[in-house]
């Protein structure tokens, strides 16, 4: 059985290195991240998708020092523009299912994978204060592994959906 484990970061440099440390130790497609977007330079971000105005998807890497880190994560990661909350960098599954949740935003993305409402919509409250989520899938064998790489890289919390 799946499990989604989510960590959640005050420092973006932490979970960069969370996110290089899950990778080293065989963790790649499970990998989702997300943070609040640079109002000021989304502009700058290749193919940015504006969810509810244009049905546009990225089909390339956002650019940055927050991608470069993440290695292989960087080619499904892409700029989204969510209504009600604003610009978001996205990476791995989770930058899918925000495509497919435009009228739920980020907590709706959250409970389509699986994460209760509650806890979706306060991770989604976290982003929005500039917060970086990591959610890892992983099998039932993996789950300490990963909850103890988030851990050591500094997450403020970790908890197993």
């Amino acid at each position: 059985m799946s499990k989604k484990i989510v960590g959640i970061f005050t420092s973006k440099e932490q979970a960069e290195r969370a996110a290089g440390q899950l990778r080293q130790e065989g963790f790649d497609r499970e990998i989702s991240l997300v943070r609040k977007g640079d109002e000021q330079n989304k502009q700058k971000d290749e193919g940015i998708m504006n969810m509810g105005t244009t049905d546009s998807v990225t089909d390339g890497a956002a650019t940055g020092a927050t991608w470069g880190a993440l290695g292989g994560l960087a080619l499904g990661a892409g700029a989204l523009t969510v209504p009600g909350f604003g610009p978001l960098l996205a990476a791995g599954p989770i930058a899918a299912a925000l495509s497919g949740a435009a009228a739920g935003g980020l907590g709706g993305a959250l409970v389509d994978m699986g994460i209760p409402e509650t806890e979706s919509r306060e991770y989604e409250n976290e982003v929005k204060q500039g917060k970086t989520l990591i959610a890892v899938e992983c099998g039932d064998n993996q789950v300490k592994k990963a909850k103890d790489i988030l851990e050591k890289s500094g997450a403020e919390r970790v908890k197993e959906h």
